[in-house]
């Protein structure tokens, strides 16, 4: 028996549907074993690093199966992903198998049947130098997150975290919002003109007066404008000029992972993780019109390489179905901007080209189709001939005043016979030099310039791609990160910054710029592609980084003052317990609880808790309040002010006719930490205490007072002293 190891259990159904019985293909479900997730989990000593990997509790039963197979195998593969993630994987399963023993590494592109017996005939030795790429990223990320968020929570408020790549997308959100914020609004003229010529109406717009030319914002005087206007409405023009160009547009690349992300975002709504998770299901194995498998190359890339194979039988599909006409002489060749890019992986593309997304809409479910033909369609036109434009511009004048209308139409349609175009034909009436035109109209027309809009997933990720900012793997995960984190929201496709992420970049600003320098991030991982291509020492990289950085983070814990934004109330959450808390939100302040997010509950306003005394100590009103015991009254000056007169009346939450059994108090609703119990009114002379609540009914057994409790599928009352049962069904 042959065993082959992957990540995927769908990736190793498909791969096994491609091999005969002398195969067994096992899936590791991803990593196998990691830092821990409670400790710092890495060994610092003489500027060595060394991690503590432990294996996860839910991959125990997954290394046994892994172990025992291959104790009886003839030959065991490492099958994983080919990036450095799953580099990293492969290694592990490796050392979790036998560390003395480099079984071999096999991998592909594609999950097909030619992909995988050719990758079987070619295995290589699992690549150390991807793997502490990886462990480099993974432990600057730990050291990062585990020594600078403890900080965010002390000075700012607990729940907060911080990242290398997190930080750094978040700062651009953050400076967007500012800029928006900031943005004072310039007002301007533009002046357009309709001439007639015969039966037609030629739209134009004012370019040049007086010999100087007129741009976006020239015009700010309206008085101005208008007597340019007046000119031009008692002037004779002519058409001066005409000029025709011809424009050839090539093709769109075929997508790589940030552009298939922007994409898909842009034509489909698909936010970058939905888009990943689809496209992973499509590279790893799904139904076709040949039985389950790969349907696209794989789609964590940052590489436009196109297999010469392909290539081929894109031509011939071309030609066959549009004609000599719609291919190039010479295949395209695409190459990336990023000097980084793993230029052995390929594009994102359809494993066959034969499985149209005609014959797809048989077996691919409704999301699966949308992307997987977007995926086709660009592929294939990435392949396709040029578009030719016709454009025409007539320059019409007075010889003081210049109009310029413009017109263009679709010669050749070439690669927008696949993809469809958005741009309609804007056909220019027939002009002839130097003849008149009559004026038919002239218009000022006010604008006011508008701030750069607001970050969307696409425009994000394509943000973060151009600055070198993460990689492939890591675009999706960022954005859902810092919005489950709750830095951002997105409404209606757009990012908006909360305020709490003002204060943290503002902070990481002044005291930790490399962390959200998008320069530094990206100079960082130009570094761990350099370990990778075994340029640079990965323990030498990590040192560089942490000296400094853990010398910041010490000093910051007495340098940095507190910049906590939520103010204290001295009153508590009737939901858990914890103090509630005046916070700054979107909509001005509101209190809330100071255990957010776990719990999230939202006082509303309290103004009518205002009684008629003032306190006697400084004279401020006395308010209502409510506490862990009850209902109270204090001064409204807190914390400035403590002065609590103490319980003016029988707390609210006293359970009625029910009696303390052990003094004859009364039984009150009270919180804590740990969430509600009951307890005695008479506290702290009286120390009865229940989790679950008191009833007015007496144990048949022993005459003790019963309680409420109830499972998923019954309510019952039980003694609080025998824990004697009564059904309440």
């Amino acid at each position: 028996m042959k065993l082959i190891i992957v990540e995927s259990p769908a990736k190793a159904k498909t791969i096994k549907n491609f091999l005969d019985d002398d195969y067994c293909v096992v899936a590791s479900k991803g990593h196998i074993r990691d830092l821990p997730k409670r400790t710092f989990g890495i060994k610092i000593q003489d500027k060595h690093f060394n991690p503590e990997y432990e294996i996860s509790k839910d991959h125990k039963d997954v290394i046994e199966q892994i172990k025992k197979l291959s104790k009886n195998a003839e030959i065991v593969y490492i099958a994983t992903d080919e990036d450095r993630e799953g580099e990293a994987i492969g290694y592990h399963i490796n050392q979790i198998i036998n560390k003395d023993v480099s079984y071999p590494r096999i991998v592909f592109h594609e999950i097909t049947k030619k992909a995988i017996l050719d990758a079987l005939k070619n295995p290589r030795d699992i690549n150390m130098d991807m793997v502490n790429a990886q462990q480099t990223r993974r432990l600057l990320d730990r050291i990062v997150g585990f020594k600078l968020s403890p900080l965010l929570n002390q000075k700012i408020q607990k729940g907060l975290s911080a990242g290398r790549v997190q930080s750094s997308a978040l700062k651009l959100v953050v400076d967007r919002e500012k800029e928006i914020r900031e943005f004072k609004p310039i007002d301007y003229f533009s002046i357009d003109a309709i001439f007639e010529n015969g039966k037609d109406k030629v739209e134009s717009i004012l370019i040049e007066w007086e010999g100087k030319k007129i741009d976006k914002l020239t015009l700010q005087d309206k008085v101005e404008a208008s007597k340019i206007c007046e000119h031009i409405k008692d002037s004779n023009f002519f058409v001066k000029e005409i000029e025709t160009k011809v424009k050839k547009v090539s093709p769109p690349a075929p997508f790589m992972t940030s552009t298939l992300q922007q994409s898909a975002s842009s034509n489909l709504g698909y936010s970058p993780s939905k888009t990943m998770q689809i496209a992973q299901r499509l590279y790893e194995g799904v139904l076709s019109d040949q039985g389950v498998m790969g349907l696209i190359t794989y789609m964590r890339t940052d590489s436009l390489n196109i297999a010469k194979v392909a290539q081929d039988d894109a031509r011939k599909l071309i030609e066959k179905n549009f004609g000599e006409s719609y291919i190039p002489k010479k295949p395209r060749i695409y190459t990336t901007k990023h000097k980084s890019a793993q230029e052995a992986h390929e594009a994102i593309r359809p494993t066959r080209i034969d499985f149209t997304p005609q014959i797809a809409k048989d077996y691919l479910k409704g999301d699966e189709l949308k992307l997987y033909t977007l995926i086709y369609n660009r592929f294939l036109a990435s392949q396709s001939s040029d578009a030719v434009f016709e454009s025409q511009s007539a320059f019409i004048s007075d010889n003081k005043a210049m109009f310029k209308a413009s017109g263009s139409k679709l010669v050749f349609d070439g690669f927008h016979k696949i993809l469809g175009s958005t741009d309609k034909d804007k056909i220019l009436s027939p002009l002839i030099k130097d003849t008149n035109l009559a004026l038919l109209k002239c218009e000022l027309n006010a604008h006011q310039t508008e701030p750069s809009p607001r970050f969307s997933e696409a425009s994000l990720v394509k943000t973060l791609e151009g600055l070198g900012i993460g990689r492939p793997s890591t675009y999706a995960p960022t954005i859902a990160l810092l919005s489950n984190r709750e830095y951002i929201k997105i409404e209606k496709k757009q990012i908006f910054a909360m305020d709490i992420s003002f204060v943290v970049i503002d902070m990481l600003e002044k005291n930790f710029l490399e962390i959200v320098d998008s320069n530094f991030t990206a100079k960082l991982e130009e570094k761990l592609d350099k370990i990778a291509d075994s340029k640079l020492d990965w323990q030498g990289v990590l040192w560089d980084f942490y000296e400094p950085f853990n010398q910041k983070v010490s000093d910051g814990k007495t340098n940095i003052a507190s910049l906590k934004i939520a103010k204290q109330t001295g009153q508590f959450c009737p939901t858990c317990g914890k103090e509630l808390v005046i916070r700054n939100g979107r909509y001005g302040e509101f209190i809330a609880c100071s255990g957010y997010p776990k719990c999230k509950y939202i006082k509303q306003d309290d103004t009518d808790n205002v009684t008629n005394e003032k306190c006697e100590l400084c004279g401020s009103d006395m308010v209502k309040k409510v506490g862990r015991y009850g209902e109270f009254i204090a001064c409204s000056g807190y914390p400035k002010c403590k002065n609590i007169i103490g319980q003016k009346q029988a707390p609210k939450n006293i359970l009625d006719g029910v009696n303390c059994p052990l003094c004859g108090g009364g039984i009150i609703k009270r919180f804590s930490r740990r969430g509600a119990f009951f307890g005695c009114s008479n506290y702290p002379k009286c120390d009865f205490i229940s989790n679950n609540e008191p009833v007015n009914i007496k144990c048949k057994e022993c005459g003790y007072l019963m309680a409420k409790k109830e499972t998923k599928t019954k309510k019952y009352l039980q003694c609080l002293k025998c824990k004697t049962k009564e059904d309440l069904s």
